[in-house]
């Protein structure tokens, strides 16, 4: 299903058109002479560490305690021992760890019953800022109450740690209680510049932050059951409204008021809403359903067969994941909660749809499945803007992708076409690389 597929395309095309200002990159490659790694050290002495990762501009050397309650930070020292001649004579301490690397500092983060999320760390690269997390552990077989989902997991306690990693100052924290965030390999968080979408499963709720230069983390907006800042400011006037209508005619009614009072409260405790997104997404695809025909006749029996016949399925859909297309546009990617399998990795192989979510009108703009043609092709052109965490980063200008490179785009197309089913390779190479 496909909906205003160029008003995907406008918003990757108004992105390469527009450079961000102050970027001075040359996009020419060129090869230049350096110093480069020629040897091979082994059975170097390391710590007993679980090492996480370098950032992305190889400042620092991201590592965690073994027990998964401290921090440790290193930076590299880079060119350490130089020969000249083929024959390398390296001194002892070359294979000592420290002869590369010094520790800055080592910083708790857990608690007690708390853990560091081994496989999360973010990077803010323009103030070298690191945000990570810890969490306790889950309850699988928590109930779903309070609007939560059936079958996803909950945890008691998520923070997320930022942390300037010059000094490893812990400048602000956010706390989420009772709630499921997937932490592993970053799937339920997505940075972009300055701004954070973090995706709450088990309340089906997308929390919008943004990372100050001061170092705080400021609440945006929460997009879920609401859409607008006022939506729920909204209904429950609306709602208080309808309730002193009811009592002015309990009133005046002149049959048994015990009664009718309790048949009310009943009334008003079963009125349940879907949430704002969601009748976001049941309207768009109401409409585009309603402009494929002309014919009255043949647009009733379009909406019965595309619409009503799914209905159901529609409301059954949830979020798994949320990317940054660019600061106004997310992407959405939705899928079925059967066997609480959009808690894995292994949901990836599950059908799904993708929505592009405009956040300052609160509209959905596009509307596919994760087979569309359509969307394959956008992800062909424009590759680089679906995983990006930044135009801003002048390292992405040197990244090859099949988008920029047409070698790579080649060697694309060549896999496409010796595979046996085009279906088959789109549904495996776009599910490993959208919202991943």
């Amino acid at each position: 299903m496909l909906r205003n597929n160029n008003v995907v395309a406008r918003i990757f095309q108004r992105q390469i058109q527009t450079p961000p200002p102050g970027t001075s990159v040359h996009c020419a490659r060129r090869f230049y002479e350096n110093l480069v790694p020629s040897f091979t050290i082994y059975d170097v002495e390391c710590p007993d560490h679980s090492f996480r990762k370098f950032t992305d501009d190889g400042q620092y050397l991201i590592s965690f305690s073994r027990n998964h309650q401290d921090l440790i930070v290193y930076r590299p020292t880079w060119l350490s021992y130089s020969y000249k001649q083929e024959d390398c004579h390296l001194p002892s301490r070359a294979k000592r760890f420290d002869s590369f690397f010094t520790q800055l500092y080592c910083v708790p983060l857990a608690s007690s019953n708390e853990v560091i999320c081994k496989d999360f760390f973010l990077y803010v690269i323009t103030n070298q800022f690191g945000l990570f997390a810890t969490s306790t552990a889950q309850i699988h077989d928590a109930p779903a109450i309070g609007g939560a989902i059936q079958g996803v997991p909950s945890i008691e306690r998520i923070t997320f740690h930022l942390l300037r990693l010059e000094d490893g100052v812990i400048l602000d924290e956010k706390v989420f209680r009772n709630d499921f965030i997937n932490l592993a390999h970053n799937m339920g968080v997505f940075l972009y510049d300055d701004l954070l979408a973090v995706v709450s499963l088990r309340y089906q709720t997308i929390y919008i932050l943004q990372i100050r230069e001061s170092g705080n983390l400021v609440d945006v907006r929460a997009i879920g059951a609401f859409c607008r800042e006022d939506d729920e400011l909204f209904l429950n006037s609306n709602s208080q409204r309808m309730a002193v209508a009811d009592r002015s005619k309990l009133h005046q009614s002149s049959g048994n008021h015990v009664d009718n009072g309790v048949h009310s409260n009943q009334l008003n405790s079963d009125n349940s809403f879907l949430s704002g997104i969601k009748q976001r997404l049941l309207s768009f695809i109401f409409q585009g359903i309603w402009s494929e025909e002309t014919d009255k006749f043949q647009r009733v029996q379009c909406l019965k067969k595309k619409f009503y016949f799914h209905f159901q399925d529609y409301v059954d859909l949830i979020i798994w994941k949320v990317q940054f297309l660019d600061r106004h546009h997310l992407l959405i990617k939705f899928g079925s909660v059967d066997g609480g399998l959009q808690v894995s990795r292994n949901a990836d192989h599950h059908p799904s749809f993708f929505a592009v979510y405009n956040m300052e009108t609160t509209e959905i703009v596009a509307f596919y499945q994760n087979s569309a043609d359509e969307l394959y092709l956008l992800f062909e052109q424009f590759c680089d803007h679906f995983y990006a965490m930044s135009r801003n980063s002048s390292y992405m200008n040197f990244i090859s992708s099949h988008s920029n490179n047409i070698h790579a785009l080649e060697q694309l197309r060549s896999i496409k076409y010796k595979a046996s089913s085009l279906s088959q390779v789109k549904y495996e190479y776009m599910t490993c690389e959208l919202c991943s």
